[in-house]
């Protein structure tokens, strides 16, 4: 029996899959067992015209049989079965589908059902075999022959193909794993417990029975007693073929099959989350692109969930059969929490089915999900706001980074799942601030500080309140870079009661304001020299209430913002300094004496200064770099 050689591209294109295509060897198993699938489906198909084919639907099945001492994995099915000239033409010409030509004849007969999922295309999955095998034997019957075909091949070398006795109809597909070496265990694909976690991974939704001979441990009466008359018992090992695929996916059955409460089970057992989601979205849509889906929003935020492997996602099928296990282009990053399923017959797959050959299915998919759970979060906020609180304590950031990302470029599709503080205890969105705003307010306003309360607490926030204007409360630099980002909200711009002009002064009133500059403008400058690089100026405010100083900044870095950048991670990002501004009113006593102790005593006025310098530190917030020089300062007035 004389070798054949594959074709010289073909021979690069198999030495190609083998070191470069696919990037992770063990779904060598799914490609096989993908490949069975195929051809159970065709004669599947055929026999609802054939009543010759003699195998009713629940007699097709997949076997994996393991040999050690062979050192053999066997997949086995019942399908269709090769001829001698398939052989030569799927095995023997690489990136020939005899199941993308069959897939074909039934479009163009117009026959295809909606039953008719076949999942290969590129006639290239088989050759993954090579990648653990250094020999692959398909031993094949086609329906309607009586004589079955064996081909052998060790690799590029060539291949050999020719007649033998098979009593069956289907295919055998004999892996001789390759010896082990120092970069790879290949002997642990001969582990009965690799193999199938490998189908639960990547075929678990097969939809016919793959089968596996399992042992497990069982207990049996030795006939004999303790003295007490119990029975004894011995334990033995015991072989049993079992199915170790589940068939028919949760989200391949209608919402009169499953309910809502056996989604969520699914989802905790899957995920290992001992909590219920407080969201689910499930999908069947039918049109240019078919899909199911079906999504969970985490009841909460995962410890570690902006590291890499422990991100959530969601899980790619196609057919059943998984494709990517975090598919990163379905949702963007403020969604990158949700987790669950998406299964679509009609994606481009690349030749290694582990990617996507192009996006424009699963951009459409990913678009109409993503206004899917939008939908569900809006409902969630109007019907039962507390949960819709808890959710945003746990994912509100993704929501606000997805604001920010791209220069806002998704901004107006997330502004109305944005929150903020109004009170220590009440949230409410943008949309409802403005509605609430009363004819004379011009701006919506908002002041930041690490908690509500100390936000609340800011002397800057004493004029809004007193002209009865609600204040937004931002408790993260990430909630002032959000409102940088949307700009305005239904024509409002947005006013930092700490930094901005609040609009509220006339045109007199700015006047003597500036006036009122102008006469203090030494007395000024004496503050600004007394303390040095704390702050680039100090100037006159009269927005500051009962409160006698202010810390405010100028430029685009708020106190906030300094804050923020001081925990980063770099040392130059922890160098970023606000340009701090000393706000003094002059209406109050303690300025006042700081005024005539400048006209009087000038080392006195120094130190004044600087205490009120550090309680203006104090009420913003900000970390007081040597308490003790504070406190030996006050200590002197004594």
């Amino acid at each position: 029996m004389a070798k054949k050689q594959f074709k010289a591209e073909s021979k690069r294109l198999l030495d190609l899959m083998i070191n470069s295509i696919y990037t992770n060897k063990e779904i060598f198993l799914r490609e096989i067992i993908s490949n069975a699938s195929d051809a159970i489906d065709k004669l599947c198909y055929q026999s609802l015209t054939d009543d010759q084919v003699g195998l009713n639907r629940d007699d097709f099945r997949i076997d994996i049989i393991v040999d050690k001492e062979a050192r053999t994995i066997t997949v086995r099915d019942n399908g269709i079965g090769m001829s001698m000239d398939e052989c030569e033409n799927n095995l023997g010409v690489i990136a020939k589908s005899g199941s993308y030509q069959f897939k074909g004849e039934m479009a163009e007969d117009n026959k295809a059902g909606e039953d008719i999922s076949i999942i290969g295309q590129f006639g290239v999955g088989f050759y993954s075999a090579f990648m653990v095998a250094d020999k692959v034997t398909v031993y094949t019957r086609k329906y309607g022959e009586t004589q079955g075909v064996k081909w052998e091949s060790s690799g590029a070398d060539g291949y050999t193909v020719s007649n033998c006795d098979k009593n069956k109809v289907g295919t055998d597909v004999v892996m001789h794993i390759k010896a082990d070496s120092e970069e790879e265990i290949y002997g642990s694909y001969l582990e009965v417990w690799k193999l199938k976690a490998l189908v639960k991974k990547y075929s678990d939704y097969v939809r016919w029975p793959i089968k596996m001979d399992i042992e497990h441990q069982e207990r049996f009466e030795t006939g004999e007693k303790y003295d007490d008359g119990s029975p004894k018992y011995e334990y033995k090992m015991v072989t049993e073929n079992e199915t170790v695929n589940s068939m028919i996916p949760i989200w391949q059955r209608s919402k009169s099959e499953v309910t809502d409460d056996d989604c969520i089970a699914w989802y905790k057992e899957k995920h290992r989350d001992r909590k219920d989601p407080c969201a689910l979205v499930r999908i069947n849509a039918e049109g240019a692109v078919s899909y199911k889906a079906m999504l969970f929003v985490p009841g909460e935020e995962n410890e570690n969930a902006f590291t890499g492997d422990n991100k959530g996602g969601i899980t790619l099928y196609s057919n059943g059969v998984m494709i990517m296990e975090k598919c990163d282009k379905l949702v963007k990053e403020y969604f990158e929490f949700v987790r669950g399923v998406v299964d679509s017959p009609d994606l481009s797959l690349n030749i290694s089915r582990e990617i996507l050959q192009h996006d424009r299915q699963l951009r459409i998919i990913g678009q109409n999900i993503e206004k899917r759970i939008k939908g569900e979060l809006e409902k969630m906020l109007r019907d039962d706001k507390p949960k819709y609180e808890e959710f945003y304590r746990n994912f509100g950031v993704h929501l606000k980074c997805g604001v920010c990302d791209e220069y806002g470029r998704y901004k107006d599709f997330l502004r109305d799942l944005l929150i903020f503080y109004t009170s220590e205890d009440r949230q409410i969105t943008l949309k409802e601030y403005v509605e609430n705003m009363p004819e004379s307010q011009k701006a919506i306003y908002f002041a930041s500080a690490d908690s509500v309360k100390h936000a609340m607490s800011l002397p800057q926030c004493s004029e809004v309140k007193k002209r009865g204007y609600e204040l937004i409360y931002l408790t993260s630099p990430l909630d002032e870079m959000v409102l940088e980002s949307l700009r305005e909200q239904d024509g409002k711009t947005f006013c930092n009661v700490v930094t901005d002009d609040l609009g509220f002064d006339s045109e007199e009133d700015k006047k003597a304001a500036e006036e009122r500059d102008v006469e203090n403008r030494e007395f000024l400058d004496f503050v600004k020299e007394s303390l040095g690089e704390d702050i680039v100026r100090a100037r006159l405010s009269n927005k500051l209430g009962d409160m006698p100083c202010a810390l405010t900044t100028e430029g685009g870095i708020t106190l906030e913002m300094e804050k923020y950048f001081r925990r980063g991670p770099s040392e130059e990002m922890r160098k970023v300094r606000a340009n701090r501004v000393l706000e003094l009113n002059m209406e109050h006593p303690a300025v006042a004496a700081l005024k005539d102790a400048y006209e009087k005593d000038r080392d006195k006025a120094v130190k004044l200064a600087r205490i009120l310098s550090t309680m203006s530190q104090m009420m913003a917030g900000v970390e007081i770099e040597d308490p003790a020089a504070f406190v030996g300062l006050v200590s002197e007035l004594f």
